[in-house]
């Protein structure tokens, strides 16, 4: 029987339909004319004390033994530690997952969001998309995000490079400004499809600088990242391999929600997808803003609810489309906080 999320002590199994009681209960708010799709954030939304606002929830309770799974300190790293520990790879991902495992056990509870649910995750937060989707169990998921954050830092380390944001400037212009940089020898590659008008880079430094100055036009803008390395892009290879083989030790379970995978914008259920698209992750890039469309387009979302630490993908929808309701959950007292 697949494991499932808890609240507190207590385990939510499936029925033998497929869906868990949560699901049946909750089943209206993802599906039918006024449907939930549920958000998850990543790696860049953490910061110091982000922990500190789930302290008095009942799924604080999950701090000591995602600390056992991941090898962490998690309590240390959501109180105490300062922004540059956070800014370690590795840490940052393992304290962003914990907040929004937290902060979605705490919207299930409050009947904000419900299990099995149909959802998208922005790179690292596809982990808990896949936890609330049923396709992958908390503890299985925290393992991941440890061994993930790992192999990411070791590849960073061994290939430095960097990413950025390039406003004011389409997809097809970055894309033909990398090939020609690459051509040169400069390494870089479109890494992030976030909304229009905002495309993120990565590679080398020289390839960074390279592909910008190629850009370079009135109401062009470059924004540094700073971030571990060059992810999303072929210089995280090495990363991926590892994750690969950390992958092939978990169970996936085919899910009745889905989430919709960053590397091509498609609602995935099927256990069998997850190993290769999760590989595909690292590599390649975040297709965001064809996610979002896809949940609004062909699986007829309404509602989206982006749980977690920041109001990052809020913002990120708004500039995609006018047309959905959008509610954060980044804090307890956040619920129904509806900011269109």
């Amino acid at each position: 029987m697949h494991e499932r999320t808890v609240h507190g002590s207590a385990q939510h199994e499936k029925t033998e339909n497929g869906m868990t009681e949560d699901a049946m209960a909750d089943e209206g708010t993802t599906t039918g004319a006024g449907a939930t799709a549920l958000l998850f954030p990543g790696q860049g939304t953490q910061r110091q004390g982000m922990g500190e606002p789930w302290r008095d929830t009942g799924a604080w309770a999950l701090v000591p033994e995602l600390s056992e799974l991941t090898g962490a300190d998690v309590e240390e790293l959501l109180l105490k530690a300062d922004d540059e520990t956070l800014r370690r790879t590795d840490l940052a991902q393992i304290a962003v997952f914990a907040v929004s495992l937290m902060a979605y056990e705490e919207a299930v509870r409050i009947g904000l969001a419900g299990r099995d649910a149909v959802c998208a995750g922005h790179s690292l937060g596809e982990y808990t998309a896949l936890v609330a989707a049923g396709a992958l169990t908390y503890r299985d998921a925290a393992r991941l995000v440890a061994a993930r954050g790992s192999a990411m830092r070791d590849a960073a380390a061994a290939r430095q490079g960097s990413m950025a944001v390039l406003v004011g400037v389409e997809e097809e212009a970055v894309a033909h400004a990398a090939e020609e940089a690459r051509t040169a020898g400069d390494p870089v590659w479109v890494a992030n499809l976030n909304c229009p008008g905002q495309v993120v880079v990565a590679g080398t430094e020289a390839g960074i600088e390279h592909a910008a100055r190629l850009l370079e036009a009135p109401g062009v803008k470059r924004i540094s990242i700073r971030v571990g390395g060059a992810f999303h892009s072929p210089l995280m290879v090495p990363a991926a391999e590892r994750l690969e083989q950390a992958l092939s030790a978990v169970e996936f379970a085919s899910t009745t929600g889905c989430v919709v995978a960053n590397v091509d914008a498609a609602a995935h259920r099927e256990a069998a997808d997850w190993p290769r698209l999760l590989v595909r992750q690292l590599v390649s890039p975040v297709q965001w803003e064809r996610s979002v469309h896809t949940l609004l387009g062909p699986l007829g979302r309404r509602r989206l609810v982006e749980i977690g630490p920041g109001r990052t993908l809020t913002g990120l929808v708004r500039r995609i489309s006018k047309d959905p309701e959008v509610v954060t959950f980044d804090s307890p007292d956040a619920a129904g906080d509806r900011r269109r």
